[in-house]
């Protein structure tokens, strides 16, 4: 599957594993709060594997329209082991499976509903070993369906059970509304005039505000998700993006999502943003080539 487009000069020969790729390293390099960009690395985690992971993926996503979503999952995942030995990318591998093979024409939640539906239990099964190789952290276990036991046969059935305590499971049943919302953060016209990653941190903060993040939520609990939530709430309400107000408050907010060994690492809420700017891409509403302008498009190509 290929988007390729370029009779006016503004887009490049883009496969569906470049786009892949470049939504990753776009959405890990802004300077997202709590989490991993340029400016900031983890202890154990740095901008360099999620660089190496970004790259790593790409050729599973190039033959995701003649494989299944689960085999995609599974085949980036092992590619992404290769060149790191940590999980850097699973929640956002997981969102972008089913976005690579949906057609850009019905890339909404309708149409990656109908391509989830088809499911069936080899994807359940290579998914399940692909949670089991990239080990993320703080899942816990639960009684039923626990991702790091038996595969189910009906991979949707695990993903509902999961749904109200996780984020990503959640858009398998709601065909990625999140996701597509997330793309409305991007084109918020209050952002319009910013640069590409300040629009990408603004669309953060505001998926952070309307969704505890899952990741905080597993590893720190309830309360301290809800209270991540608030402070997001906090930046948005303070001002207009990147005035003094809005900068005050989102520093607060990077000092404390940082605190707690990183503990509070709002990774969820980043790989829906991944997500979002991986559809935004398909979709043709950010352009090429990539400049500190704006480049997010309210139009888009269908």
């Amino acid at each position: 599957m290929n988007d390729n487009h370029c009779s006016d000069g503004r887009w490049s020969q883009l496969t569906i594993g470049q786009m892949a790729t470049l939504a990753c390293l776009l959405e890990v390099n802004a300077p997202k709060p709590g989490n991993v960009h340029r400016g900031a690395d983890f202890s154990n985690l740095g901008l360099n594997d999620f660089a190496a992971s970004a790259v790593a993926i790409g050729p599973a996503f190039d033959v995701a329209a003649q494989s299944r979503i689960g085999r995609t999952i599974l085949a980036a995942v092992r590619a992404t082991r290769c060149v790191v030995d940590t999980n850097t990318n699973l929640g956002l591998l997981l969102l972008l499976a089913p976005l690579a093979v949906t057609p850009v024409r019905e890339l909404n939640p309708r149409g990656v509903s109908q391509r989830l539906a088809d499911l069936n239990e080899d994807d359940a099964a290579d998914v399940y070993r692909a949670i089991a190789l990239a080990k993320p952290g703080g899942m816990g276990q639960v009684d039923e369906m626990d991702a790091f036991g038996p595969a189910p046969a009906d991979l949707l059935d695990a993903m509902r059970a999961a749904a109200k305590r996780d984020l990503i499971a959640r858009q398998y049943v709601n065909g990625c509304e999140q996701v597509f919302a997330a793309v409305d953060y991007l084109l918020d016209a209050s952002a319009a005039h910013l640069p590409l990653a300040d629009r990408i941190v603004h669309a953060h903060v505001r998926q952070m505000a309307e969704h505890p993040d899952s990741l905080i939520q597993r590893k720190c609990g309830d309360e301290i998700a809800l209270k991540s939530s608030l402070l997001a709430r906090r930046v948005l309400d303070a001002g207009a993006p990147i005035s003094e107000e809005y900068f005050h408050e989102l520093r607060n907010l990077d000092f404390w999502l940082r605190a707690d060994d990183h503990r509070r690492n709002p990774g969820t809420s980043a790989d829906i943003i991944g997500g979002a700017i991986f559809v935004a891409l398909r979709q043709r509403k950010v352009t090429l080539p990539l400049r500190s302008a704006p480049t997010f498009s309210a139009e888009s190509s269908s």
